[in-house]
């Protein structure tokens, strides 16, 4: 093993000492042409699937075009540019999947909501309420239990403007793995897919640079549509979409921060429900 340099020492004996510290050191195995820095939680760690942080392709970085940089001013007047496509604030959407409905209905104006979807609606729109956000926007699917589910929680956070939008209607994404046990069309997955992708690709994105609040998006929408979006949106695998469950009338909230980092802070909430009311098919 190679000698260790002043900071190596410094670095090294600088993590038992400061707790709780973000700190970095080299890798100090082998020669120093493949010394690197690592994460002091992680050490050697390689993640299976780094994240992209270009994934909604608004990096600022990726928004100047690339200039070559040969002096202070030219360096200067990159950054300037650079701080202008830089966001400042989060956007937080929560998904609502819609209320329990006829699924007897042979066409999508039967299939409405139960009387037990429609107090799963209710019980929904009041928590909305309680947690006291500055709802932006209420975007709804043109679907009917979709939209009758909206129509409730709108009641519990009024003036709130709405939005109608196809892209969201219910569907098939992409074929799930493992497989569901029963076959289904391609053709379903060939037509749905690019649909729910365009839907995700529409209102998943960090803030613009001149939004200057942190905005707060209701989404009332469908099942397969909510957990394509979550894994999409944490750079899961998309095929597994069917490994998740969600409940009739529930809650999925995501934040998207200004760095491009998304958190989920709830999948599927249904605690503000009597338990007797919650169902999920």
């Amino acid at each position: 093993m190679p000698a260790l340099t002043r900071f190596q020492k410094y670095a090294i004996t600088g993590l038992g000492a400061v707790g709780g510290a973000v700190l970095f050191y080299y890798n100090v195995y082998g020669s120093t042409d493949t010394a690197k820095v690592c994460n002091s939680w992680t050490t050697n760690f390689s993640p299976s699937v780094k994240w992209d942080h270009n994934w909604d392709r608004r990096d600022p970085k990726s928004l100047i075009k690339p200039v070559q940089i040969n002096d202070e001013t030219a360096e200067n007047d990159y950054n300037e540019k650079l701080e202008t496509k830089k966001p400042k604030v989060i956007r937080h959407l929560f998904l609502i999947r819609h209320g329990q409905y006829n699924t007897g209905g042979r066409t999508d104006v039967e299939r409405i909501l139960t009387d037990l979807g429609r107090r799963q609606a209710e019980a929904t729109g009041k928590r909305l309420a309680e947690l006291g956000m500055p709802y932006s926007l209420i975007i709804r699917s043109t679907m009917a239990r979709a939209q009758e589910t909206s129509k409730i929680i709108e009641k519990s956070i009024s003036d709130v403007p709405v939005e109608d939008d196809s892209l969201l209607i219910e569907g098939a994404p992409i074929p799930p793995e493992p497989s569901i046990g029963h076959w289904k069309s391609e053709r379903y997955f060939f037509q749905d897919g690019p649909r729910i992708e365009a839907a995700f690709r529409k209102y998943f994105h960090r803030a613009e640079p001149s939004q200057e609040k942190d905005s707060y998006t209701v989404i009332v929408c469908h099942a397969n549509v909510i957990r394509y979006f979550v894994c999409r949106a944490l750079q899961f695998p998309p095929e597994a979409w069917m490994r998740i469950t969600l409940n009739h009338a529930s809650i999925t909230w995501l934040s998207i921060l200004p760095s491009g980092r998304v958190s989920l802070r709830c999948l599927g909430d249904t605690g503000h429900m009597l338990p007797r009311n919650i169902t999920s098919s």
